[in-house]
Order: structure tokens, then C-alpha cells, then sequence
């Protein structure tokens, strides 16, 4: 049950409903979820929805990279809305259905690919483990650059951000795959190898 009521658009203040244009006129095209809760702060929304686009369009990641971090996250936060909005959108990039489903289960996953790897691995360390070790980090350099690294970890801070929105204000899921229900403590997640292999 959403915490907040819907916000309506045509009782937007002037601030609001500046902010609620540049988002409608950007890539997005909408202004969803958590960007609608925001918006009882625009000032907050119009930095936040700028990062965002950042993110989402315009990082050094391409867009099977970037919607692995994503996926990532939005499982660790059990983030419904954000899993539902861009589980098709990772398939629609290239990750195989069978990765997709692993992650919804927090199974590890074992790439052919040494990029998708290194963005797997370093997004469930630092998500997880509130850090990524040595060796995780020198195959992240050596697969993604410095500048993809730091892209990364931009990412992942945040979908962090959309989560903890998602999360703190009850957003309901939407339409889209649901994210299942895990009976893990989360510092068990990504522990368990998924059944794919490298098939993913």
C-alpha cells in the first residue's frame, strides 16, 4: 500500500511542475515511481532525475552492463518496482533469460563474457559486502577501465537511491515480472552457484 498519495499533475506548484516537464521531455518520457515520489521535493528530484539519466542512458556502460548493476541491486534491495521496470529492459539489452532468473533467486551467475562478469561480481560485493575485495576489483579495472569502474559504482549508488525511495514509501511493483519473495538472510545472497553455468 503506497504511503504517499499519487501525485496529480495538474496541482504541481510551479517548482514541480517545471521539474515534472524536464523529466517527461527526457529519455524517460514518464515520470514513474519513485521519480513521482520525489517530486514532494523537486529540488531533490531535479538533481536526482539528472544522475539518473546519467546512469541509465549516458555512462561509459552499455546497456547490457549497466541493467546487470541494476538488476543486482534491485535484488539485494528486494526492490519490486524497480525489478518489475528493468528485468525486460535487461533481456531487451542481451542477458539471457536464464541469467535473469538466477539473479531474481540471488544465485550467482558465471558469464561467458569477462565484462558481464566483473560488473556481476563487483555489484554483488559492494552491495553484500559493503565492499568489493582485491582481486574483484583488479578484474573490474582490467575488463571495464577506471572510468567504467567509477561509472559503476555511480550506477549502483543510484539504484541504491531508487530502492531505498522504493522501499522507504511502499511504491507498488507495476506491471512487469515480480521479484520473488527470499526466505535468505541477505548476507547469504549470490552464494549459491546458479544452475546455468555458463550458459548465462
Amino acid at each position: 500500500m503506497p504511503r504517499l498519495p499519487d501525485l496529480d499533475p495538474a496541482a504541481l506548484d510551479p517548482r514541480q511542475a517545471e521539474v515534472y516537464q524536464a523529466i517527461i521531455q527526457g529519455p524517460r518520457g514518464a515520470v514513474e515511481g519513485p521519480l513521482r515520489v520525489w517530486l514532494n521535493s523537486p529540488e531533490l528530484a531535479d538533481r536526482a532525475q539528472a544522475l539518473g539519466q546519467f546512469a541509465r542512458y549516458d555512462s561509459s556502460l552499455p546497456p547490457d552492463l549497466s541493467e546487470l548493476a541494476i538488476l543486482v541491486t534491485a535484488r539485494i534491495w528486494g526492490s519490486g518496482f524497480e525489478w518489475a521496470h528493468h528485468a525486460p529492459l535487461a533481456v531487451a539489452a542481451g542477458l539471457s533469460n536464464a541469467a535473469v532468473d538466477a539473479i531474481a533467486l540471488a544465485h550467482w551467475v558465471e558469464f561467458t563474457d569477462d565484462k558481464r562478469n566483473a560488473v556481476f561480481a563487483c555489484s554483488v560485493e559492494l552491495h553484500r559486502d559493503r565492499a568489493i575485495n582485491d582481486d574483484t576489483y583488479r578484474a573490474g579495472i582490467a575488463a571495464l577501465g577506471v572510468r567504467g569502474m567509477v561509472d559503476l559504482v555511480g550506477i549502483c549508488g543510484y539504484y541504491t537511491l531508487i530502492s531505498m525511495t522504493i522501499n522507504a514509501f511502499e511504491v507498488p511493483d507495476g506491471s512487469g515480472p515480480a521479484l520473488p519473495r527470499l526466505e535468505l538472510d541477505r548476507s547469504d545472497y549470490f552464494r549459491t552457484a546458479s544452475a546455468c553455468g555458463v550458459q548465462c
